[in-house]
C-alpha cells in the first residue's frame, strides 16, 4: 500500500494528502502522491518484440567484425558475425549509433543507452512476461498496472494505461493485465497486432440507439444492481472492477474519439512522423497517438512492434524494422521536446532479450538473454550516457549490469515510488512488482 506522510510534512501539505488520499479512495483511478518528487510524470514504453540485435544497433563491437568467420563461444561452434552495418559516434556525448538509427543517432545526447541488460529465460513468451511483469512462472500485475496503481491517473475520462497494437503472443493480455491487482488498474488495448491503426478502435465506444442522458439512467440501473450484490458478498472484486470500468467506459465516449483522430494534428507534424507512408505509416500513427495520450493526460502508453525474431535473413528483416520505426521513434522524442514534455516523460526503448555474436543459419542470430540494451530517454535519465558494457563480442554483460528487476526499480523511482514500498496485501502476503529483488540504477539518474 502507498505509506502515509513523513513527519517533515506541514499541516497543509498533511491536508493536501489527506483530501487526495481520500478522493482516490471514492475513485481507484484519482491521482495519488508518490512516496518522494518523481522526475518522471508519465512512460511511454516503445516495446520491441522479439529481441533486437544489440551488436548490430546500440553496442558497438569493433572486435566481433574484426573476428568475423572465427570459431566463436555458441553451444556448436558457430563462426562469429560481424555487424553489416557502420557506427558513428553522434552527438556532443560520442554515443555510438548504428547507421540503421540516423533519427535516433540526432537524440543521442537525450538518450542514455544501457548495454548491460540481463534477464532470466532466453524464451520469448517468458522473458516478454518477465519483461512486462517480473515473474515469468505465475500471473502477476503488469508494470503499467502497477504504475496506475500506485499514482492514479489524470485524466477522469481516458484510461490512465493504454497498450496500442499489443502482440498476440508472448503472454498475450497478461503483459497488460492487472492480476490480483483491482481490474480497474489493467491496460486498456486499442487495436492488435499488426492492424492498421485506421482501423484500430475502441469496441462499442458509441451507443448509436441511446443518448446520453438515456445511457445515464440505463447504467444507473444496472449500476444499482451490481451494488445490491456487492452489498450481499461484502467483497467481490470482480464486480467492483466491473462497477468502475462501466463508469471509465461511460466518461470516455466522448474524451476517445477526440484523443485518437489524429487528423486533426498540423500536416507538418503528420509528415513529421511519417504518417502515409507506406513504411513508417503504420508505427508513426502509434507514435503519435501515444503523444497524443500522454498530453491528455494518460500515465502508461505501451507501442509494440513486431517481429525483431531474426534467426535468418538479418540483413533484410532487421533493416526492414528499423526502417519503420527510426523515424517515427525520432519524431516522437523531438515532438516531446518540442512541446516541453520530454523532461517529465519517461520513454523507453527495447525487447525481451538481445540476439547473439554469431552467426545462425549463416546470415541470423539467435537468443540471448546474457546481455542486451535497451535506452531511455527524458524523466529524468542522464542524457548521452552509455551505461554497462557487454564482453568484446556482445555475448554478455561484464560490467554495470542491469537486470530486468533493476529495470523495473529504476522506472517506479522515476515516477516517485519506492519499489519495495508499493505493495499490495494478497493471499497472505505483501506483493511487489520487483518481488524481493531489485535495485534503483543511480548513475544513469540527472
Amino acid at each position: 500500500m502507498l505509506k502515509g506522510c513523513s513527519a517533515g510534512f506541514g499541516w497543509l501539505a498533511f491536508q493536501a494528502l489527506s483530501t487526495q488520499l481520500s478522493a482516490a479512495e471514492q475513485n481507484p483511478l484519482a491521482a495519488k502522491a508518490p512516496h518522494f518528487a518523481p522526475r518522471a510524470k508519465r512512460v511511454i514504453f516503445l516495446c520491441m518484440r522479439g529481441a533486437p540485435s544489440h551488436v548490430d544497433t546500440f553496442d558497438y563491437k569493433p572486435d566481433l567484425k574484426r573476428d568475423t568467420g572465427k570459431i566463436g563461444k555458441g553451444r556448436r561452434g558457430e563462426k562469429l558475425l560481424g555487424s553489416l552495418w557502420d557506427f558513428q559516434k553522434h552527438g556532443q556525448s560520442g554515443q555510438w549509433i548504428s547507421e540503421l538509427f540516423p533519427g535516433v543517432a540526432k537524440h543521442a545526447d537525450d538518450i542514455c543507452i544501457l548495454n548491460g541488460m540481463q534477464t532470466d529465460i532466453p524464451n520469448h513468451p517468458q522473458a516478454v512476461v518477465q519483461m512486462h511483469t517480473g515473474n515469468f512462472q505465475f500471473v502477476r500485475p503488469s508494470l503499467g498496472a502497477w504504475t496506475l496503481y500506485g499514482l492514479g491517473t489524470e485524466n477522469s475520462k481516458l484510461p490512465g494505461f493504454i497498450t496500442i497494437a499489443p502482440p498476440n503472443g508472448g503472454g498475450g493480455s497478461r503483459n497488460y493485465g492487472s492480476s490480483f491487482l483491482p481490474a480497474i488498474y489493467q491496460g486498456t488495448p486499442i487495436g492488435r497486432e499488426r492492424q492498421r491503426l485506421a482501423e484500430a478502435r475502441l469496441p462499442n465506444i458509441d451507443n448509436p440507439q441511446l443518448g446520453t442522458d438515456a445511457q445515464r439512467r440505463q447504467l444507473d440501473l444496472i449500476q444499482s444492481l451490481n451494488h445490491q450484490k456487492l452489498e450481499r458478498d461484502r467483497s467481490n472484486p470482480a464486480v467492483e472492477g466491473i462497477i468502475e470500468s462501466y463508469e471509465l467506459a461511460f466518461r470516455m465516449q466522448a474524451e476517445v474519439p477526440k484523443v485518437m483522430d489524429v487528423s486533426s494534428e498540423p500536416g507538418h507534424i503528420r509528415e513529421m512522423y511519417g504518417i502515409g507512408d507506406r513504411t513508417t505509416g503504420a508505427f508513426g500513427a502509434q507514435c503519435l497517438l501515444a503523444r497524443r495520450f500522454v498530453e491528455a493526460g494518460v500515465r502508461f502508453v505501451e507501442v509494440s512492434h513486431s517481429n525483431w525474431d531474426q534467426h535468418r535473413n538479418l540483413e533484410a528483416a532487421l533493416s526492414a524494422n528499423c526502417d519503420q520505426t527510426d523515424g517515427p521513434i525520432a519524431a516522437l522524442l523531438q515532438d516531446l521536446k518540442q512541446r516541453d514534455l520530454l523532461k517529465d516523460t519517461l520513454v523507453m526503448w527495447g525487447g525481451e532479450f538481445g540476439r547473439t555474436p554469431h552467426a545462425q543459419n549463416g546470415n541470423g542470430r539467435d537468443h540471448n538473454n546474457k546481455g542486451f540494451t535497451m535506452w531511455m530517454a527524458g524523466g529524468g535519465v542522464k542524457g548521452g550516457l552509455t551505461y554497462g558494457m557487454t564482453d568484446e563480442y556482445g555475448y554478455e554483460a561484464v560490467e554495470n549490469k542491469v537486470h530486468i528487476h533493476d529495470w523495473h526499480a529504476t522506472i517506479l523511482h522515476l515516477m516517485g515510488l519506492n519499489h519495495e514500498r508499493l505493495t499490495y496485501r494478497w493471499a497472505g502476503r505483501d506483493f511487489r512488482l520487483t518481488d524481493v529483488h531489485g535495485n534503483v540504477v543511480r548513475d544513469i539518474i540527472s
